[in-house]
């Protein structure tokens, strides 16, 4: 029997007055990776904020492992378990690799920390060679990859990623993708993912939702998502 992680109850979200995110509803079991697509200025990176509490939810429920977190902060969703790896990544470029990785579990002292960096360094050889080099001496791939290996290293059951292909050569997105797979099948991890690369969305074996004025457009199954050239058409999507 698969274990929800999250359910997402008619949630609805914005700023002052607008209304960004209307009435979403989804539910996504522990493990699985769900991905979010659509234009530009639809709802998609809102929406993501209001799961991870950044912006107030307006109406509805969001339940974390059966616990009611609509009103909790984004600090004490963490806390139960919640990563986000915004889009533009927000690298420290003063600090170290290591530095960077390591700043989000300075404060909790909870995890062994060479375990967990031997562990994030085998998802991520290249933050291992330069895990003394500045943050902003990485190429957008490597920083792309030190987003995630933050968002990893505080043992997140949800990670919350955005538009995680964006600037980076087609190459290492297609790693990028191949890591995700493996962090959610070895570690159970449970990832949303918002992009509109169709060619990175087909290679996760999930489905996909099309999002449009906040609310679910339409459904495209993995199968369909195989076909990139068909998934593009019925996105009606550049990637």
């Amino acid at each position: 029997m698969k274990n929800q992680i999250l359910k997402i109850e008619s949630i609805s979200a914005g700023y002052e007055t607008a209304i960004v995110v209307n009435s979403f509803s989804y539910s996504i079991n522990q493990g699985e990776i769900l991905a979010i697509t659509g234009r530009n200025g639809v709802g998609k990176t809102t929406l993501l904020r209001a799961i991870m509490g950044i912006i107030p939810i307006k109406s509805g429920n969001l339940l974390f492992n059966d616990e009611n977190i609509t009103k909790k902060t984004s600090s004490e969703r963490s806390m139960l378990g919640m990563s986000y790896v915004p889009q533009g990544r927000e690298i420290f470029t003063s600090l170290s690799v290591e530095e960077n990785i390591l700043l989000p579990i300075l404060v909790r002292n909870k995890v062994n920390l060479k375990d967990k960096l031997n562990e994030i360094y085998k998802f991520f050889p290249i933050l291992e060679e330069k895990k003394k080099s500045p943050g902003g001496s990485l190429s957008g791939g490597q920083q792309q990859q030190l987003a995630i290996a933050r968002a990893l290293v505080s043992n997140p059951k949800v990670i919350l990623l955005d538009e995680p292909s964006e600037g980076i050569q087609p190459s290492i997105v297609k790693f990028i993708g191949e890591i995700v797979q493996k962090i959610s099948t070895t570690l159970k991890t449970t990832f949303i993912i918002v992009e509109q690369n169709i060619s990175f969305i087909s290679q996760l074996n999930t489905d996909c939702l099309v999002v449009d004025k906040g609310r679910i457009l339409s459904k495209i199954s993995s199968s369909e998502l195989r076909d990139v050239e068909k998934a593009r058409k019925l996105l009606s999507l550049e990637s």
